[in-house]
């Protein structure tokens, strides 16, 4: 009698178990069927303007769309880099118009907010459409219905449709650059730096800067090293300072760094074999190697299959100094002389220290600022003998005395290169 009490026993588990995977299966394929493209319109042109704003607000003004970008490595989709109110914005459609028949294909997107908005009620979004299989869409619009006149929405071009060969070997993005950022000499000194340790580009999402600042973004750019992107953020939304919605009741933090960080690798995903993120007053600096290049190498031979790596940041405070290399001609320029701080503090006990990244962009699904919060590869934590980032700023303990501070000169293996380097900008920029 037990015996067959415990086969009935089983019998129904297996049967529920069963019932069960069968309504789950059945949902899933209903929920594919219905953000599967569907064709709403034939024989029509595109219409819509194409546009060119780096952050565009929807109708809603609650979704604010950054740039859309053509996605094949899980299935092919249009992934939309965006802003949107992690509550109010519940449905939105990709509109996909498919040349030269003038077919309009119409999905509707998943909406994925980013885990990492700290309590601010805007957030990153990635908003993913599946495309039309028969069709390869130039340009798409988001719209909040399925249905209805889209002639007067944005169109926006869908960018990495064509596989490039890399172009540079690394890009650093930094995001944001805003209240009026004005620390000329620092700035200079950072992305020569980079320079020297083997970067070709340098992306700044820009809300403002000084009038000298300017001058020395224009030129970088001419000179092919720095690419700005326009972050008008602030014309859009309250926008705070600070990183966590407790210090500070606005609309979306920092300035919205985060999606600034998940557009630029995406933007560079087909340009760049690595991209570091870090901040314009931190260096990823190599301890073991001469550069990047070959610390990378050496890096990925020792970890295979892995496609970020985290460094881990060391503060140099700016109001420790020595009278090394007080530069002259430097003391006229606004901004920090980073070969005269060279000495960190000591870790903080029960605190661990933030890290930044350099990534394969190929890898990255979506990130944060000090982590990777989706991927494809693996992670892995470089120790401090390798590379540590050099993060030159107002102190955190500002109360140690001076002898508790490390004395770490690591820079200044570079310092003739930099020194001869910053000469050279500041004479045809600041001097």
């Amino acid at each position: 009698m037990l015996c067959g009490g415990r086969k009935s026993y089983f019998a129904a588990a297996v049967c529920i178990i069963t019932l069960t995977s069968m309504v789950t299966l059945s949902y899933l394929r209903l929920q594919r069927l219905s953000h599967l493209p569907k064709i709403i319109q034939e024989g029509s042109r595109c219409r819509g303007r194409i546009t060119s704003s780096t952050i565009t607000a929807l109708k809603d003004n609650r979704t604010f769309i950054i740039a859309p970008y053509f996605d094949d490595r899980e299935s092919k989709v249009t992934r939309v880099i965006g802003i949107v109110h992690h509550e109010d914005v519940k449905e939105l459609y990709c509109w996909f118009c498919c040349q030269p028949h003038g077919k309009i294909y119409v999905s509707k997107a998943k909406i994925d907010v980013h885990s990492d908005r700290f309590g601010f009620p805007y957030g990153a979004a990635d908003i993913v459409c599946l495309e039309p299989e028969n069709c390869d869409p130039t340009h798409v619009s988001i719209h909040q219905f399925p249905h209805g006149n889209i002639d007067q929405l944005p169109r926006f071009e869908i960018k990495n449709r064509k596989a490039e060969t890399f172009s540079v070997d690394f890009t650093v993005c930094i995001s944001a650059m805003f209240g009026n950022y004005n620390n000329v000499l620092q700035f200079i000194q950072s992305v020569e730096m980079y320079k020297i340790l083997g970067a070709q580009k340098v992306v700044i999402y820009k809300n403002n800067c000084s009038h000298l600042m300017e001058k020395v973004l224009k030129f970088y750019v001419e000179e092919g090293t720095v690419e700005v992107i326009p972050w008008p953020i602030n014309s859009h939304l309250k926008v705070s300072s600070k990183w966590h919605f407790s210090m500070d009741a606005k609309d979306i933090g920092y300035y919205g760094q985060i999606t600034a960080l998940n557009d630029c690798i995406y933007r560079n995903m087909q340009k760049s074999k690595f991209v570091v993120l870090n901040d314009a007053d931190e260096i990823i600096l190599p301890c073991k190697h001469p550069d990047w290049k070959t610390m990378m190498h050496n890096l990925q031979e020792q970890n295979p299959g892995t496609g970020i790596f985290l460094f881990e940041n060391h503060i140099f405070p700016e109001t420790v100094s020595t009278d090394a290399f007080n530069i002259s001609t430097w003391n006229t320029v606004p901004g920090v002389n980073i070969l005269q701080h060279v000495h960190r503090e000591p870790d903080r006990k029960d605190v661990i220290n933030p890290r930044k990244m350099i990534v394969d962009p190929r890898k990255v699904l979506q990130t944060s600022v000090h982590s990777v919060l989706q991927s494809y590869g693996n992670s892995v934590n470089v120790p401090m003998d390798v590379a540590l980032i050099y993060h030159c700023r107002a102190p955190l303990q500002g109360n140690l005395p001076r002898e508790s501070l490390i004395r770490d000169t690591m820079l200044w293996r570079y310092n003739s290169s930099l020194i001869t380097n910053v000469n050279k900008v500041l004479n045809q920029t600041v001097l």
